[in-house]
């Protein structure tokens, strides 16, 4: 069955869409089975795929409104060799016919229920508001990959994240944990987020990955071209980075 994962932040601008796709990426590299879902009406996520949100017949929207399932609405990512269930504006809407369906919480959860055996990795890229979509990505999640920044205020938006995510394990899904910190957007000639990282490590101990990925401009530049970075360039370190992630997330996951 496949492991279900939220890629989570509740501050914005600290790369969950970048950590998401070029996961996906790397997992597919090597050799893994990978669904990527787009939780965000932005849509970010499946235009960073290679994948046209404007183009999609049928999106997450379809499927958490039961109008579609998931292998009706999911698509090949074919740079990234990894599926999308895409996401497009029209997901903005989603919020308010979601309130009156039965189950609102729980309708991503029980339409990946249907496709479990056939993917290794579900990772879901959430948007950075506590809304019910994100609720829905997090009932349906085993666990939350949280990308940080080590910076002074993403300790404050942490505790905020680590506070929402008892929640939901006590009210919701009680198999929720955090699964681990990865630091992204590192420059280790910056003192303070050599600090920061330290300071991670001590309170968190081994729920911070290992692999650390830097600040870099190849990475940054992948998505105007429809691209993970691990494919627009396999060389750079960020990219070469988020392959030794994709790696530590598999073997963590057989020790769990």
């Amino acid at each position: 069955m496949a492991k279900i994962f939220c890629i989570a932040n509740q501050k914005g601008g600290v790369g969950k869409t970048t950590t998401t796709v070029n996961l996906a990426a790397g997992l597919a590299k090597i050799g893994q089975r990978v669904l990527l879902v787009d939780l965000d009406p932005q849509g970010n996520a499946t235009m960073g795929s290679g994948v046209d949100k404007r183009a999609l017949q049928q999106t997450i929207y379809d499927v958490l409104l039961g109008q579609a399932g998931v292998r009706d609405a999911a698509v090949l990512s074919e740079p990234g060799g990894y599926q999308v269930l895409g996401a497009n504006r029209e997901l903005a809407g989603a919020e308010v016919e979601l309130v009156e369906l039965e189950q609102r919480e729980r309708r991503l959860k029980n339409a990946l229920a249907e496709v479990g055996g056939e993917y290794d990795f579900v990772l879901i890229d959430c948007p950075p508001s506590l809304s019910l979509l994100t609720l829905n990505g997090l009932c349906a999640a085993h666990g939350v990959i949280v990308p940080m920044q080590c910076e002074y205020f993403a300790l404050e938006g942490l505790t905020d994240l680590v506070n929402t995510i008892k929640q939901v394990h006590a009210n919701l899904n009680p198999d929720l944990q955090i699964i681990g910190l990865l630091r992204v957007m590192f420059d280790p000639r910056i003192t303070l987020q050599q600090q920061v990282s330290e300071q991670l490590k001590e309170h968190f101990g081994d729920k911070v990955f290992d692999t650390v990925i830097p600040r870099n401009v190849r990475l940054a530049e992948a998505p105007s071209y429809g691209l993970p970075g691990v494919v627009f360039d396999a060389n750079a370190k960020g990219s070469q980075a988020f392959v030794e992630f994709a790696q530590e997330m598999v073997g963590r996951i057989k020790r769990m």
